[in-house]
């Protein structure tokens, strides 16, 4: 019973404080009348049709166009969102609702906000919503929210995936089958075990906390750094211990995983010289924000060897560009932005954002925790 009190007030203390920005507020529910609903998906193409529940590209749309216009709203999807030309840019002002996933942002500045006269709802099919300029929105009145849990397991599953592929050294080794070769001490030289490894998460919510659970079977020495501390239970019972000074935690680690929300305080947090603070050696997982890393110093590291393995799906910008410096460095396991867009992912998350059109059609509120920004208050976790 005390681990269930506990673990429920771990969950309560997950949902976001909110903090007054504004006192302007655009109406929070849906006026009389047709809605235009614009949606920014990635595009699957001939992708699109191997599995009928891949929701979260344009050809599908999330799977509620039929349902949308059956009531009489306007659906436009794209995947068109760059540049004063795009697609996304012509419907800018005259849109209600705009709904972009965290894999092919639609980024949503000051100025698109100021062009969007109509815009009342901003909904992010996922988790993280800084393709936003929060600030912005929350002067605005604008509500943004976000599908809050749809894709934590999908994430952290991906983290514990990176993680042994670095320490394993995989990736050399599957390089060598496909070219041909046959070259043990190439991999082996440095392929560790993952047991006894010191792993310290740098944010320990929703997918952090997942991680840790899914880490204790490898008997590991877990650490993490948040702004709020377990409680005391959950802490024992996951068996990660508090580090209340994150850079003395990473001076510790040999495994560094990236948990946290970008923000105007996280943005180019890991610069040359915290990566400096680093163990020698470092293997950094990053599923987070690529922003939250300088680029050219994980670049700078990588080459050096005081980063032994870099791997993540998040890049700055999004798509990454052809001569993105990470496509190019040494020892790194990226990818393109996949870990929370699994399909049982998107079955989530097009089911919560289907579940928040309603209730702003109906005039109802979202669940508490889905709200990034409300009546012109923002997220604490954003600020």
């Amino acid at each position: 019973m005390a681990m269930l009190t506990a673990t429920k007030r771990a969950i309560r203390s997950l949902a976001p404080r909110v903090l007054d920005v504004s006192p302007l507020t655009r109406q929070l529910h849906a006026s009389p009348g047709s809605k235009k609903i614009v949606g920014v998906f990635y595009k699957a193409n001939e992708y699109a049709t191997l599995n009928p529940n891949f929701l979260g590209c344009a050809e599908r749309g999330l799977g509620i166009r039929e349902w949308l216009e059956s009531q009489g709203h306007q659906y436009i999807v794209t995947d068109d969102k760059e540049g004063p030309n795009c697609e996304l840019e012509k419907h800018i002002p005259d849109l209600h609702v705009l709904i972009s996933t965290p894999f092919h942002p639609a980024y949503v500045t000051a100025d698109r906000i100021k062009k969007a006269k109509n815009l009342q709802l901003l909904l992010t099919a996922g988790i993280g919503s800084d393709h936003i300029d929060l600030k912005a929105a929350a002067e605005a009145g604008l509500t943004v929210a976000e599908v809050t849990g749809s894709n934590v397991v999908s994430v952290a599953e991906d983290e514990l995936m990176r993680i042994l592929i670095l320490v394993r050294n995989f990736l050399p080794g599957y390089h060598q089958v496909i070219e041909g070769e046959w070259n043990v001490a190439a991999i082996a030289y440095r392929a560790y075990d993952l047991e006894g490894k010191t792993v310290g998460t740098v944010g320990a919510g929703r997918i952090g906390k997942l991680l840790l659970q899914r880490l204790k079977p490898f008997n590991c020495n877990l650490l993490y750094h948040d702004r709020l501390k377990m409680e005391p239970q959950l802490e024992k019972e996951i068996g990660a211990k508090f580090e209340e000074d994150l850079d003395a935690m990473l001076a510790k680690c040999d495994i560094v995983v990236i948990n946290m929300p970008l923000t105007e305080k996280t943005r180019g947090m890991f610069d040359k010289d915290r990566i400096a603070k680093l163990k020698k050696g470092v293997l950094i997982v990053n599923n987070a924000r690529g922003a939250i890393m300088d680029t050219q110093a994980v670049v700078d590291a990588c080459s050096s060897g005081h980063i032994a393995g870099y791997s993540g799906d998040v890049w700055y910008p999004q798509p990454a560009p052809k001569d993105h410096p990470w496509r190019y460095m040494p020892n790194h396991a990226m990818t393109p932005h996949i870990s929370g867009t699994t399909i049982d992912g998107q079955l989530r998350y097009a089911a919560g954002t289907k579940d928040m059109l309603d209730k702003y059609f109906k005039g109802e509120d979202f669940p508490p925790q889905n709200y990034i920004v409300r009546e012109g208050k923002l997220a604490s976790q954003y600020i």
